[in-house]
C-alpha cells in the first residue's frame, strides 16, 4: 500500500483518481488548462450532460469517485474536495449540488489511503485473540473495542484458534493493511516475525499470556495465585485429594495455574499422585477418561479443580450423573454460574479489565509513549457460591 503524499492542489486528500492530461472536449479553446495536466470538468452545455451521465453509469458499475462527482455535479475536483472536507470557500449553492452528486452516486471518502498519503496514522488498531466466541475473550474484545472508539479508530478482530500459523496469518495481513498498532493473545512459541513491525514503530501489546525474546507490554493475571486461592480454599474445606483438569501445559496460564496448584498442595504437605492431574486440550474423551481415574480407585480425589472455564462446563455435565459429587472450584467464570442447582465457586479474572488495560498501554504509546516495555498482572478473585464449599463426605483415608 503507498504512502506517497498528494501532490496536485487540485487533487482531493484521500483519494488516488488523478487525470494527468486531460482530453481535449474538457477543455474549452483558449482555456487555462491547455497544457497544464489539469483537468476541467464542463459545467455546462452537451459535454456536461454526457459526462454526468457516464459518470451515473460508472457509479452503478462500481465504486464512484471523485472524478464521477464533479462530473455529476457539474464542478471541478478542488470544489468536490472543499465540500467533502469540510473546507470554506464555495459557495452554498454549489456545496449543495455537490452533496446531492455525492448522494447519488452513495460516494464514500477514503479515509485510510488520505492518511497514509498525509504521513498519518490509519485509525485502526489489530486484535488477534484466541478464540472470539469464547466468552472470556468476547469480554475482552469488547473492552479494547469501548477504548479504540474512544480515541476514534476502529478495531479488526480475529482468532488464531490457538495456531500459531493463523495467528502470524493475521498479523501479517493486519500489519500489511497498515493498522497503528497490535493487540495479541500470543499463540505461537517464536514472535521473532513481529520484530521488525515493532522496529517500524508498530506498537505490540501482548495480552492474557507473554511472549519470549520481544520486549512489548504486557498484561496477564495472576495465574498462579488464582490457583493457590483456589486450593486453599478446598483444603480449608477438609479437602486433601484435590485433583486438577487444566489446559495443554505449553500454555503460559495453563503452566502457571498448574504451578501454583502443585505449590500449594506441597506446601500443605498433600503429595499428588500422577493419577490425580490432567493436562491437555479440552478434549471431551481425554476429560471424561480423567475425571473416571480421578474418582475411582483406592485414593479418590474429594474434590476437583478446574483449570479454565470450558473444562469446568464439561466437567459439571458429567457429574450430573453421579449420585456423590466432589467439591469444585473452577478457574475463570462463565455465564449462569450462580444459577445452577448448586452453584458453582469460581475463581474470576477479570477480561474487560484486561482488555481496558491493555488497549490503554496500545493508544499510550501511539501517543508517543518511549518509556521501557511494562508487565501489568491484575489480581484475581474468589466468589464462593456452594460447589466449592461442599464438605467432606467420609472420613479421608491417609494417601502415600
Amino acid at each position: 500500500m503507498s504512502t506517497d503524499r498528494a501532490g496536485s492542489g487540485d487533487r482531493a486528500e484521500g483519494y488516488t483518481p488523478a487525470i494527468t492530461a486531460a482530453p481535449q472536449p474538457f477543455c474549452r479553446a483558449p482555456s487555462p488548462c491547455a497544457g497544464t495536466g489539469r483537468a476541467e470538468v464542463p459545467t455546462s452545455g452537451k459535454a456536461a450532460s454526457d459526462a454526468r451521465r457516464d459518470a451515473t453509469a460508472r457509479g452503478a458499475r462500481g465504486r464512484p469517485t471523485i472524478k464521477d462527482v464533479a462530473a455529476v455535479a457539474g464542478v471541478g475536483f478542488k470544489t468536490v474536495s472543499r465540500v467533502v472536507n469540510g473546507e470554506p470557500g464555495v459557495k452554498e449553492e454549489t456545496a449543495e449540488r455537490v452533496r446531492k452528486a455525492i448522494d447519488q452516486l452513495g460516494f464514500r471518502r477514503n479515509d485510510g489511503a488520505r492518511m497514509l498519503r498525509q504521513g498519518r496514522q490509519t485509525g485502526s488498531v489489530g486484535l488477534i485473540l484466541e478464540d472470539v466466541s469464547d466468552p472470556f475473550y468476547s469480554l475482552l474484545n469488547r473492552a479494547v473495542e469501548e477504548v479504540a472508539r474512544a480515541h476514534g479508530a476502529l478495531l479488526f478482530t480475529g482468532s488464531s484458534a490457538e495456531d500459531p500459523a493463523r495467528e502470524r496469518e493475521l498479523a501479517m495481513a493486519f500489519c500489511s493493511r497498515r493498522v497503528d498498532g497490535l493487540i495479541v493473545v500470543p499463540t505461537a512459541a517464536d514472535h521473532g516475525y513481529l520484530a521488525p513491525e515493532v522496529a517500524a514503530g508498530t506498537p505490540v501489546v501482548c495480552v492474557d499470556r507473554p511472549v519470549s525474546g520481544l520486549a512489548v507490554d504486557t498484561v496477564v493475571c495472576d495465574n498462579a495465585g488464582g490457583a493457590r486461592t483456589a486450593v486453599e480454599h478446598l483444603l480449608r474445606q477438609g479437602h486433601r485429594r484435590i485433583g486438577y483438569l487444566g489446559d495443554a501445559e505449553d500454555i503460559f496460564t495453563a503452566a502457571e495455574r498448574l504451578r501454583g496448584y502443585r505449590a500449594t498442595m506441597a506446601g500443605a504437605g498433600s503429595p499428588v499422585p500422577d493419577s490425580w492431574v490432567s493436562m491437555g486440550t479440552p478434549d471431551p474423551v481425554r476429560l471424561r477418561l480423567a475425571l473416571e481415574r480421578m474418582l475411582s480407585g483406592r485414593w479418590p480425589v474429594t474434590a476437583l479443580m478446574c483449570g479454565n472455564n470450558r473444562t469446568t462446563v464439561f466437567v459439571l455435565r458429567e457429574l450430573a450423573a453421579l449420585a456423590r459429587h466432589p467439591a469444585l472450584v473452577g478457574f475463570d467464570d462463565f455465564e449462569l454460574a450462580d444459577l445452577l442447582a448448586v452453584p458453582v465457586t469460581v475463581v474470576a479474572q477479570d477480561p474487560a479489565l484486561m482488555g481496558r488495560t491493555a488497549a490503554e498501554l496500545l493508544f499510550r504509546r501511539l501517543a508517543g509513549d518511549r518509556g521501557a516495555p511494562q508487565r501489568i498482572e491484575l489480581p484475581t478473585r474468589l466468589l464462593p457460591r456452594g460447589s466449592g464449599e461442599l464438605p467432606l463426605q467420609a472420613p479421608t483415608a491417609a494417601h502415600p
